[in-house]
């Protein structure tokens, strides 16, 4: 760690956090064209919590991009058939709503890609619906790939440092989707920050900074599901939505990688067919806000069975669990 760092990271502990009730003052969102200092990035954006965006130049020379990517700029399916064929990979229907995301299932490498190529084919369209390869651990299953490396930006990752050690879980993913996949409106796991590279394709995404998401709740307090749907224009469904602010819309071309930062909810649409990498990490920087949202988490299950709190010898535990 450089000493402006230290400096920066001596600050942080004095500052007092505006996570939430955040509104949108711009826009438009940083483009880092080139290398900067990891100073730099740690007071314009770790400490406020602002997004970015990263320039193609920073994943030129990874692996995948190079392996996974026709000369065209289309995925190379059939090179991705040689190196995964078999391998048990999540796919979700984006077609199907489940509660407030998409129904998953577990088919192998190849039965996707064979999906994929007659999706295209169809013009887009599929009587299976759009399915969407995500949340697959691709690196931990195949580490010997080394298909791309980790920015120093979010190499501070005290998330997937722990996993690592006890050897059971990442957060690391890859995400392969044709033209029309999509990501329900959501906030990342814990609230920690993510980072998402597109090694081809085009993405559209909305955000939204946090707080926002409190006017973007339906009568019974759930969060809306898509964020550009009419029913949210229903005063007597979502009575909050005309005070929300206008998202975020940023356009991330092929090579670019996107900073998230804790609480931004977002919503992703898959433009292009796209093969994306994501990591969900936290470090001193949010840690306050992961744990924050993990107490409130666990009152809100604590209320929701207090009744049984007599009843059993290990409530807490049962809170913990639930949460």
């Amino acid at each position: 760690m450089d000493r402006e760092t230290f400096h920066n990271c001596c600050s942080l502990v004095e500052m007092p956090r505006q996570i939430h009730q955040q509104h949108c003052s711009s826009h438009f969102i940083q483009y880092i064209e080139r290398e900067i200092a990891y100073s730099k990035f740690f007071k314009n954006y770790l400490i406020p919590n602002q997004p970015c965006m990263f320039s193609k130049k920073f994943t030129e020379d990874w692996n995948c991009r190079k392996k996974w990517v026709t000369a065209d700029g289309k995925p190379n399916l059939q090179r991705l058939l040689q190196e995964f064929d078999e391998s048990p990979v999540p796919v979700a229907n984006c077609s199907a709503k489940e509660y407030n995301s998409n129904p998953k299932q577990i088919m192998p490498f190849k039965e996707f890609i064979q999906y994929w190529r007659e999706y295209i084919q169809n013009g887009h369209s599929s009587p299976r619906g759009c399915l969407y390869l995500k949340d697959w651990h691709m690196q931990r299953n195949f580490p010997e790939h080394n298909t791309y490396k980790t920015p120093i930006y979010f190499s501070s990752d005290w998330l997937n440092e722990y996993w690592d050690t006890i050897e059971v879980d990442d957060y690391r993913f890859v995400y392969m989707g044709p033209k029309g996949s999509w990501t329900p409106f959501h906030a990342d796991v814990f609230r920690s920050y993510s980072w998402s590279a597109n090694i081809c394709g085009r993405k559209k995404w909305l955000l939204y900074p946090p707080g926002q998401e409190e006017f973007l709740r339906d009568c019974h307090g759930n969060l809306a599901y898509d964020v550009t749907a009419p029913v949210l224009q229903d005063k007597g469904l979502y009575p909050q939505f005309e005070e929300a602010c206008q998202p975020l819309e940023i356009i991330q071309e092929a090579g670019e990688i996107i900073f998230v930062p804790s609480g931004w909810h977002h919503q992703v649409y898959n433009l292009e067919d796209t093969i994306s990498i994501n990591h969900n990490w936290l470090n001193g920087c949010n840690l306050d806000i992961m744990w924050q949202f993990l107490q409130e988490e666990l009152s809100s299950v604590q209320r929701e069975i207090e009744e049984w709190r007599d009843t059993m010898d290990s409530w807490h535990q049962h809170c913990q669990k639930c949460r």
